[in-house]
């Protein structure tokens, strides 16, 4: 009767916090938009490669404040806002707008479980805050951190009390400093055209876990080697003991949420020595067979666990081979793979840079797998984990952009109205601008690292920011593990074999605008064939694409023979091909679905007869 009524009251308390938040703007939105609740707002567990039995999920609704971005302390809130949708997006409740004389403020009380308190430290994590925020708990100020596209965490147990506890944030979000990286977001999206609206704030979720105080799991490296067919593990754990690592059966489309029982092999790795794994026979990952592995770790002390968490991984090598006509090629797993994906933005129309739901978040990946491509070039911004989970079971390879801080300036990779090498130089970016670029990719290649899908690093999208590409290719080269690198996706092309890839933009048309046979050559960004469909436009006008048809069936043959024309280009050594885009984007109308996901612009199964007749066209 007691827990009965409890609940009852829980509930009770509730609904006043619910009655308040309702999506803001009058948008266009997606299909999953009347899903979400504050109660049910992005529950599932977000971090696939590190996952621990203790977890509770903190998104939902926060009170909120605006202030003068010198301001101390948070101000009396100026309503509530949906974590983790942004300020801007109409999914949080408020679509708001921050600039660079404000400070976005949060804050929400918790309960942390009792059984959490017994010799336990309590991690308080962040998946994503843009740009710059301070944590307080309980009054305390417990850390800052800066970067709006990696997660981080702190320890709140000393900060904790007796009942409820409180956590306020304050974010800064500049936006438009060329200090940030930021991708596509600008503060001014009139004239925009390819420039989205600005995004704050807490976007992905926010949670906590209990870790043992004796020590626990803090992440690991994983690497495979096909050659002899095993996967080696170095596990990064706090305090003493080793850990014992354990290959799992898996399969296509594994969950590391239900893991095997079945050890396929076993090794003890210690601070020095990693675990070093072979199965009786290697299960190779590719499009065609995403076979993914379980693991299971488990932090030993004096013969007793202490921690335990699981994750997964595949087997798979990246490289470069030349064929036989000496061109050379993108391999996965020794045999050469033409690359065909489209530039996908991952926006939406109602949560910006936050899917309304995990499903959503799915939805673009199963869809691009439905039309054909074997592969996904992420432009200019950081996914959740779990979309990389998605394309890691589903099998499609992924080139994955750093998002870029400046954009136009100092642009050009051309001299005399010809295409050539060295035309280019150094954007004039402030030292601190390099410096929080650099540590800011550093941190998403290591958060990202464990993820068999990712097969390209691609530092400089065009010319936007880029600078010093020889050391940040280097740079990239050294961190980025079994992956291939792409110094600017057609941007300044530096010679002398920078980098794997020598890549071209061109528009709308596909055409390779400069080649080099000691290097990978491929089209990074074509198409942008643009169609409004009516009712589900951001905007009624001033909407833009490369060039502009009037129907599904034209928008269709248009992308056919676009296809037909890559394939004699594959056949002269053009080893992948980028077509823009997934879906359209705010004025953006060059997707192959509208901005909602409820129309098909083009005729899927026409659309994958033709990938797949490029795709093969290379042997």
């Amino acid at each position: 009767m007691k827990k009965y009524f409890s609940l009852t009251l829980a509930l009770l308390l509730a609904l006043p916090l619910a009655a308040k938040w309702a999506p803001a703007g009058d948008h266009i939105r997606t299909r999953w938009a009347d899903e979400v609740k504050p109660g049910n707002v992005h529950r599932e567990y977000p971090r696939p490669q590190l996952i621990r039995s203790s977890y509770r999920n903190l998104n939902g609704l926060w009170d909120y404040a605006i202030s003068p971005a010198g301001a101390e302390e948070m101000p009396s809130p100026d309503g509530q806002l949906l974590v983790p949708f942004a300020l801007e997006s109409s999914l949080g409740g408020v679509a708001g707008r921050l600039t660079a004389e404000d400070a976005l403020w949060y804050r929400r009380t918790f309960r942390v479980p009792c059984r959490w308190r017994r010799n336990k430290d309590i991690l308080l994590h962040f998946d994503a805050v843009d740009w710059a925020c301070e944590v307080w708990v309980n009054g305390t100020f417990v850390g800052r951190h800066q970067g709006g596209y990696t997660a981080f965490d702190f320890n709140i147990s000393p900060y904790l009390k007796r009942g409820p506890q409180t956590v306020v944030l304050k974010v800064l979000d500049a936006t438009d400093n060329d200090m940030q990286p930021r991708g596509k977001q600008v503060l001014d999206t009139f004239n925009g055209r390819i420039w989205y609206t600005a995004v704050s704030g807490i976007w992905q979720s926010v949670w906590m876990e209990a870790v043992d105080r004796r020590g626990y799991i803090a992440d690991y490296k994983v690497s495979s080697d096909i050659h002899d067919g095993s996967v080696t593990v170095v596990p990064q754990f706090n305090g003493e003991g080793e850990v014992l690592v354990e290959l799992l059966e898996g399969g296509i489309g594994y969950d590391p949420e239900k893991p095997s029982r079945h050890v396929l092999a076993s090794a003890v790795a210690s601070a020095e020595t990693p675990a070093v794994l072979k199965p009786a026979e290697a299960d190779l990952w590719s499009p065609e067979h995403p076979y993914l592995y379980g693991l299971k770790m488990t932090l030993m002390q004096g013969g007793k666990a202490v921690d335990k968490v699981y994750g997964y991984t595949g087997m798979r090598e990246v490289s470069v081979v030349e064929d036989s006509e000496g061109h050379r090629r993108i391999a996965l797993n020794g045999k050469p793979i033409f690359n065909y994906g489209p530039l996908d933005q991952g926006w939406w129309p109602d949560g910006l840079y936050t899917a309304p739901t995990d499903e959503a978040l799915r939805y673009d990946v199963v869809r691009e797998k439905e039309f054909g491509f074997n592969m996904i070039r992420k432009h200019i911004k950081i996914e959740p984990f779990r979309w990389f989970l998605c394309c890691d079971q589903l099998g499609m390879m992924v080139w994955q952009d750093m998002p870029c801080s400046a954009m136009y300036h100092d642009r050009k990779w051309w001299a005399h109205g010809v295409d050539v090498y060295d035309a280019g130089f150094s954007d004039q970016l402030s030292p601190e601008a390099r410096a929080n670029f650099l540590a800011e990719w550093k941190d998403i290649m290591n958060q990202l690292d464990k993820f068999p899908c990712i097969i390209m690093w691609v530092p400089f999208n065009e010319a936007w920011g880029q600078f010093e590409t020889e050391a940040v290719v280097a740079m990239t080269k050294e961190l980025g593990g079994n992956r291939l690198v792409n110094m600017a996706s057609g941007g300044n092309w530096i010679s002398g074999g920078v980098g794997d890839i020598l890549d071209s933009h061109h528009y709308p048309y596909p055409k390779l605008r400069i080649t080099d046979p000691a290097m990978v050559n491929v089209l990074g960004e074509y198409g942008g064939v643009g169609l409004p469909v009516e009712g589900h436009t951001w905007l009624d006008e001033k909407n833009w694409g490369y060039i502009e048809v009037t129907s599904f069936e034209e928008l269709t043959a248009k992308y056919e023979e676009y296809a037909r024309m890559l394939i004699p280009m594959v056949q002269e050594g053009c080893s992948a091909a980028v077509y823009t885009q997934t879906t359209d984007v705010e004025r953006e109308l060059n997707g192959l679905m509208t901005y909602d996901r409820a129309v098909d612009k083009m005729v899927p199964e026409r659309v994958a007869a033709a990938n797949r007749a490029v795709i093969e066209s290379l042997k």
